[in-house]
């Protein structure tokens, strides 16, 4: 059978940038947040485009993806002055822009949402859809980025990593001469991540152009050619990939250097008395026989592939979700039905891994995020009144203490803060009830590396003060780099744990990837 033909078309890389940037300025409500922002790109180049949250990476690709207007500057593409006037018609010119949160409708079919825009007609001129032509066309597309699917299965059925295969299938549909990839890899497994990068190194030998937007700096060094460093809405570096390094891409990001990524602690010091204690915690078809115990002071960290029950496992232990059987202990008094509210009242604390949709209310100010669990701690006397004297002092106080980036948090509504700064506002939310027990599902996902290393220190000032923290990441260095332990989970039970003087990287990911035909030890 032969192979269906590839919709790319083979092109050399062209002495002349493909995209030219120069003096791009941008405001908004009068606070300037691009400042003669400028680079280029050559076709069949990857641009790697890295800066903390707020500086200007999001505003610069909304710009050239036709979203904002400059107010300034001057863009080429292909050799002509490009000034898109919406989505639609950067698209219609060859950008194509896959956002963080595809763009994709779930309850169509692939083919109905790669022809979206525009199915192939029977008749010139006519609203008759020619199926059987989107169809065939669908298929080549499919085959182009490696997707064995029908083009007629529903998108709710696809996996995150096949949802952003069928959003780069309709990139090369729409013939897109630059493709931008922002945080790509955020959702995605290892698997799929290695899925995404084998295209990509595909794309560029056949002539596209990337722009790729990523925190996980790693991932820049490993796919990217060229590398672009924005700091508070300017260009602060530009350079090769072999004329860069981490360190420095870390020390033009944050306009210092951080010498440690994660904060020193004394992992040595003794741990207190047992604060969280789980024994043979079941659910059929979720976790099995889970047990485990955590210290005062101590951060035990969870690793494992997707899917290893690792979120579900947080979720049963602070009562969002059901469990058959086994026991849950606080400070050695059993949780008996536990629901939020029940794990809240014994000292529980809960950072889920999707703070837009569990963590926050998006259209609220920052005051009231933080102040939300907290507001029966603040209600006293016969009427049960709020003392918003008291409450609105110890806000304040918190979201200093978190290093919340607002002038003012009455007034400021989350949904305009950068992701590190919400995922602050999901911390200081919870240190106002000064829980004893906090678990944290990603909690550096989707922020930068700044970013990053304030929650890592507060993360440490936790323990230091006798919270027990239960630390969930897909990120090994992060894990061994801030816990006490390692407990690595695959198919819903416990494979391995290791203490800090045993951490290895390779053994971690052994366990991880067990298949059920042999044992880890312990």
């Amino acid at each position: 059978m032969t192979a269906p033909v590839s919709p790319l078309q083979a092109a050399p890389e062209a002495d002349q940038p493909l995209l030219k940037i120069e003096g791009l300025c941008k405001s908004f409500f009068g606070v300037e947040v691009l400042h003669k922002v400028g680079f280029s790109l050559k076709a069949g180049r990857v641009l790697g485009l890295v800066g903390e949250n707020g500086s200007g990476k999001s505003t610069t690709m909304n710009i050239i993806g036709g979203v904002h207007q400059k107010d300034a500057g001057q863009i080429q593409f292909d050799g002509v002055d490009y000034k898109p006037k919406g989505p639609r018609d950067a698209a219609r010119q060859g950008i194509a822009f896959i956002h963080q949160e595809l763009n994709l409708f779930r309850n169509l079919s692939i083919a109905e949402n790669l022809f979206i825009t525009e199915f192939p007609k029977l008749v010139p001129g006519l609203p008759f859809i020619d199926r059987a032509a989107a169809r065939k066309r669908a298929a080549e597309l499919l085959a182009a980025v490696d997707l064995d699917l029908s083009p007629s299965t529903l998108v709710n059925k696809l996996s995150q990593g096949e949802r952003q295969l069928v959003e780069i299938a309709k990139a090369l549909g729409a013939k897109a001469k630059v493709i931008i990839f922002d945080e790509p890899t955020t959702s995605l497994t290892t698997r799929e991540t290695e899925r995404l990068f084998d295209i990509i190194n595909r794309l560029r030998a056949q002539g596209i152009a990337i722009i790729y937007i990523s925190h996980i700096l790693d991932d820049v060094m490993r796919i990217c050619d060229d590398i672009v460093v924005l700091r508070d809405g300017h260009v602060v570096g530009s350079a090769l990939k072999s004329d860069m390094t981490i360190e420095r891409m870390i020390s033009l990001m944050v306009g210092r250097s951080i010498d440690q990524l994660f904060p020193p602690r004394d992992y040595s010091a003794p741990k207190g008395e047992p604060v969280l204690e789980v024994s043979g915690v079941t659910q059929r078809g979720t976790v099995k026989d889970i047990t485990f115990t955590v210290r005062a002071g101590e951060v035990l960290g969870i690793s494992g592939l997707m899917g290893a029950g690792r979120s579900e496992l947080a979720r049963i232990l602070f009562g969002i979700d059901p469990y058959s059987s086994g026991e849950i202990k606080v400070s050695g008094v059993p949780v008996v039905a536990p629901t939020p509210t029940v794990c809240m009242d014994h000292g529980m604390a809960f950072l889920t891994e999707d703070r837009r949709v569990e963590g926050l209310m998006m259209e609220a100010p920052i005051d009231n995020n933080i102040a939300l669990s907290s507001l029966q701690k603040y209600a006293g006397g016969l009427g049960g009144f709020i003392d918003h004297g008291r409450l609105d002092g110890d806000v304040q106080k918190m979201s200093a203490s978190v290093q919340i980036s607002a002038k003012d948090i009455a007034r400021t509504l989350v949904k305009n803060l950068s992701g590190g700064n919400q995922q602050k506002v999901v911390i200081g939310k919870w240190l106002l009830r000064e829980p004893k027990i906090f678990i944290l599902d990603e909690p550096t996902r989707g922020i930068d590396v700044g970013a990053k290393n304030e929650v890592y220190k507060i993360i440490n000032s936790l323990a230091a003060r006798g919270a027990c923290i239960l630390m969930i990441s897909s990120e090994i260095e992060e894990l061994v780099g801030m816990c006490d332990r390692i407990m690595v989970m695959a198919h819903g039970e416990i494979r391995a744990t290791f203490d800090r003087g045993g951490f290895n990287r390779e053994d971690i990911l052994r366990a991880a990837m067990w298949d059920g035909n042999r044992s880890t030890a312990a």
